[in-house]
Formats: C-alpha cells, structure tokens, sequence
C-alpha cells in the first residue's frame, strides 16, 4: 500500500489543509478513535479549538503505531501550531501544554480548563476563528508537512508556533521535554549502579579559577534553550538598575506560583546567564527528574546501606511536641523514600532519604525542614560537586560562627592586592553608602571561608546586612560575597518602616522569625545590632590575607582541587555524600547538578522554630579546635537569637 497521510478533524482549518495538500499528498480522513491505517506516513490533527482529549488520544495511538504527527488548533484567540512529534523522542504535544500553560500567567486556571476539555469534547469554536486567521495557520501546516515529507529538517522539532489570529503575528517557541511527562518520558529507574561516582580529569577553563566551561561557551545555548515568554522553563527578566553592580532576576515559573532567581555580576549579560544557570539549579533540586524513585522502606530494614538520618541533625524535641509542628520525630521503622547517592568516604553508593535530597519534599511526613543545602550546577559533574561542596562550606562556617559566637579576625581587604576587589568595595562604600567588614570564618578543615556584614552609614534603611563565601581562592570568596550584599541593599528600605512594629515583635520573640525574609529584616533593626558585637566591637589589629590565608592551589585539573578537597575530609573523618539531581534538560547541554551532604555540618534553615543543631557535636567541639574556647561549649550556650543569613 501507498504512503499517505491521516487527517483528523472536522473543522474549517481541516478542510483548508486538504485543499491545499490534496493535490500533492495522497490524504485519508477519519476519526481519532478509528484504528490507524497500515500505511499511514504522517497524521495530522487539526481543530478550529482546542480538544486536549483528542490531543491525548493521538499521542498514545501515534506513538504506539511509530508514526510522527503535527498537530494545529486554535485557544482563546492564539492558533497553535506544533510540535512536530516523532514516537522515538521525548517532547510531545503534552510536553508543550506543560510548558506553554505554567509559563502563563494563568496557569492553574488553563490547568484546570484543559482537565474539562480532556474529560469533555472541548470547544466547538473558538471566538477568534477566522477564515483569514485559519488560512494563515493552514499556510503555515502545509509548508512544515512539505518539508518533512521531503525528508528536511522540522522547524517544529521541540518548539510549537502561536499566531495571534487579531494582528496574525507568527513566533516559534522552543520548548524543553518534561522529564516526568506521562506520555514521552524515559527516565531510568534510580539504581545504585547510576549512583557510582568515578572521577575523572577535567582541564580548568584558567588556572586560577574553577570552572570546566566558560561563560562565552555556556551563553551560546543559556538563553536560548531556557528563557522564552511563552513556553521556557524560565519566562521573564528584569535588570535592577538601583543595585551597585549588574543585578538580573530571572522568573522561574512553577505551578504554584512564580520564583525569582538572580544573577549578580559586573556585566548585565553576564548576570542574565548567572540567573538562568541559578533557575536551572533550582530547577534539578525540586524533585527527582533524572531518575525515577523506586526504593520505598524503612531505615531499620535498609541500615547497612543507608545514611542514618539523624546524622544530619534534627530538631528540638520541644519543636516536635508543639500541635502545629509541620514535621514529626523520626522513626526508623516508619517507611520512606529513598534514593541512591554516593559516598566517597566508604567508596559506596549509599541510600538517602528523599526528602534530604530535594529540597522541596520537607513537608507532609518528613522529620526536618531541608532548604536547597549543598545544591550547585556545573559544566561538569567534578565542577558541579567541588562548588556543592563550597556552599555547605560557607554555610556551616557561617552558622558556626554565629550559634559560638566566634570572635573571628577581621580581614583588611586592601591586603587582598586586587584591584577590582578594591573597586567593589570602594562602590559599595561611595554609591550605596555602606561599610563592609570582612572576617575568616574558616573551620578545622581549612577551606577559606568568609563572614561578611555591611554597615549602613545612613541614618534610614536596612542597618546590617550579613552574607558568607567560600572558595579555595579567599579573594573570589570575598568577591562572591560582596555581591549577594549588594543584592540585598535598598530593596527591603521601604519594607523596614512598613512593617517595623512586626520585626519589633522578633527582636523580643525569636520564634516570630518563620521565614527567609524574617531573618534579614530582623537585623535591619538598629535595636539588633548589639546581637553581632562579638564580631563588631573588636579591639583587635586587621589582619592580612597573607597572614590569614595559605596561596590557593596551582592546579591546573579541577580533579585535583576536588581529590585535595575530599582528603581534608577524610582526615577529619567527614562523609562527603553526593545526589546527583541532573536532569535530561540540563544533562542535553552537558550540565550537571548536585546535592553534596556532610554530616555533622550545620545546614541552614530558615524559621527560628526550625533550626537544627541537635546531634550535631561540630559546633561544640570546633571552636576548642580552633583555639576560641578552652572546652567544649553546650548546647545551652549556643547563641539563642535567630541567624542573621538573609
């Protein structure tokens, strides 16, 4: 039998199709729930409105016949043309209809009218149809099906065209697979075996950096595959131009609701690609959608290879028995989720509890609140682990610091000999009016890290703003940090006054602080600053960086820098343990993502009423290492005031 193709649908734009393909192309007309024809070469779904059902009836039958089809309808005034869907590939027509209805402004209401139309028939007509708009749209159908009948490229490979049938304006839309998409997915079920970690040699992109790929390599596809208006996995940018230095934020649409990221730099460009590759991380750490969960039990049954979860501290049992305590004691016979991660102090894959691994899971039957913790993204899975391991660092430093009430040396950035540092810092001090004072936080282990507060030198606004850093190079540290000050200056002034009398309340009541924002606006209050006089009133001579830091490694392979790194912690006795989070929509462009967990360090939480330090004998025990105290503190003598990490 002949090749031809099968057409689905009724309507006006139907019938103009035909017509104008019925002349070249052999066409046969039928029903989507008629069975498909030996023969069938290319089907084509076409409607005048939207038919979701009919959409989900010809991905299945299509996909499980082999045959490639393209689909054309009309939604609230827009004709939607695409994808072009080949039965081997992900990025389907449901794939689409994810991306293009959360990255609108209305999404749970399209979610929920699409759920209608999928249980129903859809729309009989949509009241933007016209006979111009559909012979537009039809133009457009008949030239895609040319070329692939031609064996050319689709220009609707992973991409759909939206028509506006007012103006009969036409724009191609990329648009990413959905890992966890019920129709096209093929993730691999999460094993051990996918969790082994085998290092291998990575060439820096410059010798005093840590990268394996350069921002120039990374921006020819950054922008490109991950910001569009209409269907990216992020949609929106916006430049705040009343920041020091080159500030981005980048809108990351969920289903819940919409999550700002944001890049901060000296170049605009260079803060845009900073936002995305921080969406795309966020993005990885969410859920699992690299590998499907499959491991459900209890810790009492896994034990000889699993990570026990009070390992990584939990919260006061006072916390526990409170009635609206959203988290529960853990119960090591209670059954949960686990996945595979990887431990490079016992060389073995190892199980992690879940809701340890991604972030957003903490909830419901979970024991501990866990923020993103340990999250990076690299162009390398090497680069990607040495910088998750560089924000467990800077955070268990920081909250180290604050609940002993460290006394750290204070730094004198001039010393650092570089001059764009200087320049920073003479911004900061001259454009945003603040004084920065810079400490080593660095613990036992020996990777520089920093504390950094900002002083404000005026008499409104945000009195103290306070951030850490860590790098193998203390210089980028303190520039890192810099930035996130910077970020945080003059936005939240107005709010200050606003909403004084409630960050009063938290300066009195510490279990007032719920969320992120609670914390920094907190020590915003000139009433609080006396909270950070162990480091502020300090008698003592600046010191140098020389005198404060050893030369950062001469590496040349981001291997070696990370192996170097590994060994401090097993000379310590620390379990370094990675989740790789990748993602098919990170892993295409050669991007990896992790979560690094180290037991015993302190993870940031944010809710006074969540802190979690129980089990966790480093902050007592550290600062007697570190020459500060004479024995190990007590529980009761840490800092009882909330953490001023904004």
């Amino acid at each position: 039998m002949a090749a031809f193709i099968l057409m689905e649908g009724k309507g006006l734009l139907a019938d103009i199709v035909y017509h104008q393909l019925s002349g070249s192309y052999p066409i046969k007309r039928q029903s989507i729930v008629e069975d498909v024809p030996v023969g069938t070469e290319l089907a084509l779904v076409l409607h005048d409105s939207w038919h979701p059902s009919a959409h989900q009836k010809a991905e299945s039958r299509f996909r499980d016949a082999g045959i490639p089809w393209l689909r054309g309808f009309v939604s609230f005034g827009e004709g939607i043309i695409g994808p072009f869907v080949r039965p081997e590939t992900p990025g389907c027509s449901y794939c689409a209809d994810i991306r293009r209805i959360i990255a609108g402004a209305d999404r749970q209401e399209m979610w929920e009218i699409q759920g209608k139309m999928a249980a129903g028939e859809g729309l009989q007509r949509d009241a933007w149809v016209s006979r111009t708009g559909l012979s537009h749209m039809a133009d457009l159908i008949s030239n895609e099906v040319k070329r692939i009948l031609q064996g050319e490229s689709s220009n609707l490979n992973e991409k759909v065209f939206i028509t506006n049938l007012k103006t009969l304006s036409v724009s191609l839309h990329f648009f990413l697979p959905d890992p966890m998409c019920p129709m096209c997915s093929t993730l691999p079920n999460d094993t051990s075996e996918l969790a082994q970690i085998r290092l291998e040699s990575i060439p820096k992109t410059n010798a005093g950096g840590y990268r394996s790929r350069s921002m120039n390599e990374l921006k020819a596809f950054l922008v490109k595959d991950y910001l569009d208006s209409r269907t990216g996995l992020m949609n929106g940018k916006i430049q705040d131009f009343r920041l020091p230095f080159a500030d981005v934020l980048v809108n990351m649409p969920l289903f819940g609701g919409d999550e700002g990221v944001a890049g901060r730099t000296n170049s605009y460009e260079m803060s845009e690609l900073t936002a995305i590759l921080e969406g795309l991380e966020r993005y990885c750490g969410i859920e699992p959608r690299g590998k499907r969960t499959i491991v459900r039990d209890s810790y009492h049954h896994l034990e000889n290879n699993a990570l026990n979860p009070t390992s990584v501290g939990v919260h006061e049992s006072e916390q526990y028995e409170m009635p609206h305590f959203p988290f529960k004691k853990f119960n090591p016979d209670a059954p949960m989720d686990w996945v595979w991660g990887y431990s490079f102090l016992q060389e073995r894959p190892i199980l992690i509890p879940k809701l340890l691994a991604y972030y957003s899971l903490s909830c419901g039957d979970g024991f501990v609140y866990e923020t993103s913790n340990g999250c990076a993204l690299g162009g390398s899975l090497e680069e990607a682990i040495l910088h998750a391991i560089m924000e467990v660092v800077e955070r268990d430093s920081f909250l180290l610091t604050w609940y002993a009430r460290l006394p750290l040396p204070r730094l004198d950035l001039r010393t650092a000999n570089d001059p764009e540092l200087q320049l920073m810092v003479d911004r900061i001090h001259d454009v945003a009016g603040y004084d920065l004072y810079f400490y080593n936080s660095t613990m036992e282990h020996g990777i520089p890290s920093v504390w950094a507060v900002a002083k404000n030198r005026r008499s409104k606004g945000v009195n103290i703003i306070c951030a850490a850093g860590a790098n193998l190079d203390p210089v980028r540290a303190v520039k890192s940090t810099i930035y996130e000050l910077a970020g945080m200056m003059f936005r939240d002034d107005e709010k200050l006054e606003t909403n004084r009398q409630e960050y009063e309340r938290m300066l009195l009541d510490p279990f007032a602080v719920r969320t992120m924002e609670d914390h920094g606006m907190l020590y915003g209050l000139r009433e609080a600053e006396e909270r950070l006089n162990f480091l502020l009133d300090d008698d003592r001579p600046l010191r140098t960086f020389a005198e404060e830091f050893k030369e950062p490694p001469a590496n040349t392979d981001l291997k070696d820098d990370l192996q170097d790194i590994l060994l401090k912690f097993r000379r310590l006795n620390l379990e370094v343990i990675v989740v790789d989070q990748t993602t098919p929509i990170t892993k295409r462009n050669g991007l990896f993502c992790v979560k690094v967990i180290i037991p015993g360090m302190l993870p940031m939480t944010f809710g006074h009423h969540l802190t979690r330090v129980k089990g966790l004998e480093r902050v007592l025990k550290v600062p007697v290492q570190l020459g500060f105290e004479t024995k190990p503190l007590t529980y009761e003598q840490l800092n009882p005031f909330p953490h001023p990490f904004p």
